[in-house]
């Protein structure tokens, strides 16, 4: 299958470089409810039978002029979205955070914020979120996601990619993959970069 993931658009917490992951999460401010309107225009071009969003707030109202354009429904799916900051949540300092998601690796998937959740916990529910996608028998499924929970689980997918491709992405930017769980994926976009 074909897959969109979508960061959300902007919010107020994401100018003032909160580190926002817990439900229900701040909505988008102004900018980012342009933004949102603004994606319908720019991904117009991919053949999107399905939008689905995560269960925070800012996910959905991106997700919905996207799938209003469409003639369809936002789905929201349990298990995309973002990767819990614990005790960090809402903190301006996000060394500790980033520090963590660099340390992820094959041999260190058991580690991760207090009051948060492990690599192993975010991927294994990332990954049935998308198997919960992927089982609907798209062809092309766009959803709506999250910053680091989409670079993670992109790099999880493809860790091959070259990292100074695979940077964090700006709001309403996407990653394009193509292939399935089973089979694995292949990244024909991420952000800017078309590979």
């Amino acid at each position: 299958m074909r897959l969109i993931l979508i960061r959300h658009g902007q919010t107020q917490s994401n100018v003032n470089r909160e580190l926002d992951t817990a439900y229900p999460g701040a909505p988008l401010d102004e900018t980012g409810l342009t933004q949102a309107e603004k994606l319908v225009e720019r991904i117009a071009h991919e053949p999107i039978e399905a939008v689905y969003a995560s269960t925070l707030t800012r996910a959905q109202q991106t997700a919905a002029p996207l799938a209003a354009a469409r003639g369809l429904e936002v789905q929201v799916v349990d298990g995309l979205q973002e990767i819990a900051a614990g005790v960090d949540e809402m903190s301006t300092n996000w060394r500790p955070y980033i520090e963590m998601l660099f340390s992820w690796a094959p041999d260190n998937l058991d580690v991760g914020m207090e009051g948060g959740e492990t690599a192993r916990q975010f991927i294994e529910r990332y990954t049935r979120a998308i198997a919960q996608i992927e089982s609907a028998g798209h062809e092309c499924a766009a959803l709506v996601s999250h910053g680091a929970a989409l670079r993670v689980w992109g790099l999880t997918c493809v860790p091959t990619i070259d990292q100074s491709i695979a940077q964090p992405l700006p709001n309403t930017n996407w990653i394009v993959m193509n292939g399935s769980l089973a089979d694995g994926w292949t990244i024909e976009q991420w952000g800017d970069h078309t590979l």
